[in-house]
């Protein structure tokens, strides 16, 4: 028998999203149709009010929309309980924020173990799993710096390590890198695409379009819809030019150079001169 193929991470049909009533409603999505498989990141663009934000929360089950089908995982998602949503947020969806939305009197490894709290674990034992992730972003050095302590980036790798220490499937991040500098978002980004390479669905909301190099795939959004929706071809990287030459290579190479370059030497052959008599 061949293998069930899964149904995809998500997959809307119709959504609507409306705020406010009668003559003061407010579309915010207006009937999106939206497939994202498993293993793909999806970099969401488009102008201010254009409805990312609120499209990124009915994903997260953080609101609901108006109308339209939602199904995560195969799963409809309005025929799930209240509790059941929180159950999925707990342990599927990991949030990343451009305000860091560190707790100010907590330690770096306190705010890293805080999703740990429902999931039944000793104290100790969600410290130890904090700390664990947070090894993964270099920042064991700081588990007990305070958030004020820290630098921009470095509080969002710490946002970023509390997101995924209950290993989620999917990662939800909404302007990640909004408040950082160049280098600092380059950093994060960095992080990001090695969190996708380990097999997460990573979906990203951004205005900056030099990030979605990281992506494989870039939705544009326009007035609650999708404007456009395209797959980003990867480029081949140039793996000569990453592998350095050895001290052994280099000898040869440069010996090669210098015996092409020698010209063989040509021995002189004085001419006698010829006395008439």
């Amino acid at each position: 028998m061949t293998p069930k193929t899964p149904p995809p991470v998500i997959k809307l049909k119709g959504l609507h999203k409306s705020y406010g009533y009668g003559d003061a409603a407010t579309s915010a999505l207006d009937g999106m149709d939206l497939t994202i498989n498993k293993g793909e990141f999806v970099a969401i663009m488009g102008p201010s009010g254009c409805g990312k934000t609120t499209l990124l929360n009915i994903l997260g089950l953080l609101d609901k929309p108006t109308d339209g089908e939602y199904e995560l995982s195969g799963e409809p998602v309005d025929a799930i309980s209240q509790s059941r949503r929180a159950q999925i947020r707990r342990e599927q969806i990991g949030f990343v924020f451009q305000s860091f939305n560190l707790l100010p009197r907590q330690t770096v490894i306190e705010n890293v173990a805080l999703p740990l709290i429902y999931s039944g674990q000793t104290h100790t034992s969600r410290l130890m799993a904090a700390s664990k992730t947070l090894r993964l972003f270099h920042l064991q050095n700081r588990e007990y710096y305070m958030p004020h302590q820290l630098s921009g980036g470095q509080m969002q790798r710490v946002a970023i390590a509390r997101a995924l220490v209950n290993q989620p499937s999917i990662i939800l991040a909404d302007e990640p890198t909004g408040n950082l500098d160049s280098k600092s978002s380059e950093i994060i980004m960095q992080e990001l695409s090695e969190i996708h390479n380990r097999g997460n669905t990573i979906i990203m909301v951004t205005h900056n379009s030099r990030l979605t190099s990281y992506a494989d795939r870039i939705i544009y959004m326009l007035d609650g819809r999708i404007d456009t929706d395209s797959k980003v071809v990867p480029k081949k990287p140039d793996l000569a030019a990453k592998i350095p030459l050895s001290a052994k290579r280099r000898k040869v190479n440069a010996s090669k150079k210098k015996s092409t370059k020698a010209k063989p030497a040509v021995k002189k052959v004085s001419k006698k001169k010829v006395v008439k008599k």
